[in-house]
């Protein structure tokens, strides 16, 4: 039985063009800065975000803890939005290792600059140091949801103008990139520091990256060795991700069609409600969604129950139009 997977955005395996251009990387020592593919994927990435230096890391995690670390001292608060990954799915991390408490406010991802405003602490030694703002775009929990331009531009300003750092979880922000047909690099422009994950739909096997300014790279590399991160001939891995930003990006607007598609499906079916997607993430309501999450497993169909009735799928590189409508005909019969 052939599985088809909508737990996340990674891939079962790089593909076969991928794999080749990981077989003939040029390798070295990372830990010293002397991994030739490394470097090219780190110079490529930054002057993807106009940023002027960045830093390759195995994990999505590793790079937001070691961004949130490089802002902020322990005790400082960090203003996110509810339910942010940073906060919600990093393990406790950002308070275990960085001493970081989070301020969580907004809807669906997203805060606009009078909550933003509210919540910035008063400069009293009563109270911890509001420090930065980090925004998740586009925002997992909510469902793919991209932060609305405008308004992060009204946040970014304000925060500037109060003193506060800002940083940019863009684990996903190629497909904000696709959805609104804002250039990365604008998305980036306001951030001290920017996450982006090449593992997600860009389709590489494992990796994240942290750009930012020369001066902060010092301290990132520092954290990164210090969490674990360093790695020696790390090219075979970076020759993926640079695979990945050459040909991959322009492709996540099928990805979208894809989840458009899963989503109209699933919007004629009784007991289901589903809102049309953003981007790759469709999250739908069902009575019973853990119960029916292991039906669809047992058939081949892998989502994640967010709640008790709630399901999440996403889409990605190796799911198809046809995978999403044989996926739906079995949700079609799980689901009654």
């Amino acid at each position: 039985m052939t599985r088809i997977d909508f737990r996340s955005d990674t891939v079962t395996r790089p593909t076969p063009a991928m794999r080749e251009a990981m077989a003939r990387a040029d390798v070295g020592d990372d830990v010293y800065g002397e991994d030739p593919t490394v470097n090219r994927l780190q110079e490529a990435f930054a002057a993807r975000l106009g940023k002027e230096a960045a830093l390759f890391v195995p994990s999505g995690t590793m790079a937001n803890q070691i961004a949130l670390r490089s802002l902020s001292e322990p005790g400082d608060a960090a203003i996110v939005a509810r339910d942010a990954h940073i906060f919600l799915y990093e393990s406790g991390a950002g308070a275990a290792l960085g001493g970081v408490q989070f301020n969580l406010i907004g809807e669906n991802g997203a805060f606009g600059a009078d909550e933003l405003r509210e919540a910035i602490y008063p400069g009293d030694d009563h109270f911890a140091r509001t420090r930065l703002v980090s925004i998740e775009n586009t925002h997992n929990r909510s469902g793919g949801r991209v932060f609305p331009f405008e308004r992060l531009r009204e946040v970014t300003e304000l925060a500037r103008a109060r003193g506060l750092l800002l940083h940019l979880d863009g684990a996903r922000l190629w497909n904000a990139e696709a959805a609104t047909g804002i250039e990365a690099a604008r998305w980036a422009e306001p951030f001290d520091t920017v996450s982006c994950c090449l593992s997600k739909g860009l389709g590489a096997p494992v990796g994240s990256l942290v750009a930012s300014t020369r001066a902060r790279m010092e301290r990132l590399h520092r954290l990164r060795k210090m969490q674990g991160g360093g790695m020696r001939q790390a090219g075979i891995l970076a020759a993926a991700g640079l695979y990945a930003l050459e040909h991959h990006v322009k492709r996540l607007a099928d990805d979208h069609a894809h989840a458009r598609r899963l989503a109209a499906g699933l919007a004629t079916l009784s007991g289901v409600t589903v809102s049309t997607p953003e981007t790759n993430i469709v999250v739908f309501r069902h009575a019973g969604a853990p119960a029916l999450c292991e039906r669809l497993r047992a058939r081949g169909v892998l989502m994640s129950a967010l709640s008790g009735d709630a399901v999440r799928a996403v889409t990605h590189l190796d799911v198809s139009a046809q995978d999403v409508d044989r996926a739906l005909a079995i949700v079609r019969e799980e689901a009654r």
